[in-house]
């Protein structure tokens, strides 16, 4: 369903609902506002909306588009805002960070929000300020800021599985060798830790520009709350660069112990290569086919080769593993 809901409200109290396709409701009180929430909504629909209430229509066919990132835009009588989502895509250890889009009409009597790509809905916001009528009261800026709070609460949620995921992959990568698939995953976290950058820049972005010019759309007694989600958005954006950092020092980890591997590998074959280099040597004089060889005629000839041979690879190898090469 488009309408998700669509409700006026008066002193921080719920008055009635509204229907969100018909004209623009009477508002009979200064205090009186109206909250529509959108999903997935129609041309159709949304252009409704914005002809009840007198919505851009630029604002509107940005509306209509979930691949913008977040910006600020203000238009007359009415404040235009899109914030990116957050959600987690896929099996659990294997989960990809994907994005949604929210799009945001404030004016000074109503504020309509456009939703796309989540399913992680608005519902919780409405329901915890209906509760608190006293904070509904201030109307539809602090909605605005509550729903932006709620979304950059939706980033902590994804960067605390995705830390945990770095964290067991870092610890993997001290424990054991990555196989080609974990290092596959290694380079796919990071490219969406990168992609994540480029939201998280314009959102705090858009949060400073809240606390910094002047609106006439959003009172003064609401810019502390803006200054926190501010806060809040640089704490994750801080986050993720240390993700980002992590993630390549697990890269340059796992190189450096694949390196020293070889290392090792390498060393242990030029010892055994060493050790079996000597009964090589030792076979090849023998197995010269001259007439005259003093030793051919000896005894304990066999012997003594046998002898000559065990005692000098006894000595490489004891040598080899002193030295750590084997």
């Amino acid at each position: 369903m488009s309408v998700v809901a669509a409700r006026i409200y008066r002193d921080g109290r719920l008055l009635s609902e509204v229907d969100a396709r018909e004209a623009t409701p009477k508002l009979e009180e200064k205090g009186d506002f109206v909250w529509i929430g959108l999903r997935e909504p129609d041309d159709e629909l949304l252009n409704r909306v914005s002809q009840n209430f007198g919505l851009h229509e630029l604002a509107v066919e940005d509306a209509l588009d979930p691949r913008h990132l977040p910006k600020m835009e203000s238009y007359g009588d009415h404040l235009f805002v899109v914030a990116r989502t957050l959600h987690l895509e896929g099996a659990d250890g294997n989960s990809r960070i994907a994005y949604g889009n929210t799009a945001i009409f404030v004016g000074r009597n109503f504020i309509i929000t456009v939703r796309h790509g989540s399913d992680r809905g608005h519902a919780p916001v409405r329901t915890q300020l209906e509760a608190t009528p006293w904070l509904l009261k201030n109307g539809p800026d602090y909605v605005l800021h509550a729903i932006l709070d709620f979304i950059v609460d939706g980033y902590f949620e994804v960067i605390d599985v995705a830390e945990e995921q770095v964290l067991a992959m870092e610890d993997h990568a001290l424990d054991s060798f990555l196989d080609r698939a974990q290092t596959a995953r290694l380079f796919t976290m990071r490219r969406d830790l990168f992609r994540l950058t480029r939201i998280l820049g314009p959102m705090e972005d858009l949060a400073n520009r809240f606390v910094n010019i002047d609106l006439p759309q959003i009172d003064n007694d609401i810019d502390p709350y803006f200054r926190d989600l501010a806060d809040h958005v640089r704490r994750v954006n801080y986050r993720v660069a240390g993700l980002r950092d992590t993630l390549t020092s697990v890269i340059e980890t796992s190189g450096l112990l694949e390196q020293q591997r070889q290392g090792v590998i390498t060393r242990q074959l030029a010892a055994w290569a060493a050790i079996l280099a000597v009964p090589t040597a030792i076979a090849g004089i023998y197995g010269m086919n001259f007439k005259f060889m003093p030793e051919l005629g000896w005894k304990y000839g066999y012997a003594g080769v046998w002898g000559l041979i065990l005692v000098v690879c006894l000595t490489l190898y004891v040598r080899f593993k002193r030295s750590g090469w084997l």
